[in-house]
């Protein structure tokens, strides 16, 4: 990894039912943000928010939404191509994807490289209770783990309600990740928002980019934003508020790790990959892919 800007980047969707015109709308938008974020910040890699072409919740069938996506790379994100092209940057993003039949659809995210060609798509792996098909939501959750090599370094690449889930963070440490990227439209609380970043960054010494959705999707949810920028020690470097923007942070490797915490004299030296006990990882290898449920009552 080499030092860079990077950029969280939050705005609201389109207001009003899931169309055409509304996801011509979120794209025109989407590029004109992401110019001006750009302009403001020089930031070389750009993390827009979960599901950004619509909206989180689209408010429609699986099958209108098929209809409204498309396959990746495709039309649904042209636009974002030609302007990461155009300015010469990366450029994460969500957006829903047409599955191979009307039935199908995935929550995913696309990486594209500065050229305007797409370095990655990763399908949500861990679709929140109410999106799931399985709970009578639209999205069919993926099945791979997603690192790609850039010039920047290595970006692992995760969407919201999946870094609750730190096999999956860790996963993406293991192969090399330096930074993840987490676009997202979370529902719950900013502390549990600012938790769960912190953690799968302190966790596997990764920087994380949280991009998180504000105002409201096509269903009238309400999103919050504070989307932020967290090191590998932890640390949230930038936050933002609920407003329409971003924030950015230079990220650079020889700081990553300088100090046992934020501008302390004593060295950092642990390693939480280096340092895991893998004969105990292995010898409960069953438990952990076993089946689990809390003992406490759900809702």
């Amino acid at each position: 990894m080499r030092a860079f800007t990077a950029a969280a980047v939050q705005l609201a969707p389109a207001p009003g039912p899931l169309t055409p015109e509304s996801v011509a709308a979120n794209l025109e938008r989407l590029v004109d943000i992401t110019r001006r974020c750009h302009a403001a910040t020089g930031a070389e890699l750009i993390v827009l928010p979960e599901s950004a072409t619509t909206g989180f919740t689209p408010g429609c069938s699986i099958g209108q939404l098929w209809e409204l996506m498309s396959d990746l790379p495709g039309p649904v994100i042209d636009p974002l191509r030609a302007v990461a092209a155009e300015l010469g940057v990366h450029l994460v993003a969500g957006t829903y994807e047409r599955g191979p039949t009307p039935e199908i659809v995935y929550n995913s995210s696309v990486l594209v490289d500065p050229a305007g060609e797409l370095l990655g798509v990763y399908r949500k792996t861990h679709p929140f209770c109410s999106e799931a098909v399985s709970g009578g939501g639209w999205v069919t959750p993926g099945d791979t783990v997603t690192v790609c090599d850039t010039d920047l370094g290595r970006i692992g690449m995760i969407i919201c309600f999946d870094g609750d889930y730190p096999e999956l963070s860790r996963i993406q440490a293991v192969k090399g990740a330096e930074v993840i990227a987490r676009p997202s439209a979370l529902l719950r609380s900013a502390d549990i928002w600012e938790l769960t970043s912190r953690a799968r960054a302190y966790d596997n010494h990764v920087y994380v980019i949280g991009a998180n959705a504000i105002g409201a999707d096509p269903a009238g949810v309400l999103y919050f934003g504070n989307s932020h920028i967290v090191t590998p020690v932890g640390h949230i470097v930038a936050k933002a508020a609920t407003h329409e923007g971003w924030v950015s942070a230079r990220l650079d490797p020889a700081d990553a790790l300088a100090s046992l915490t934020p501008g302390s004299n004593i060295g950092q030296g642990f390693d939480h990959l280096r340092d895991r006990n893998l004969d105990l990882i292995r010898r409960h290898r069953a438990e952990l892919e076993g089946p689990a449920e809390t003992s406490f009552p759900h809702a």
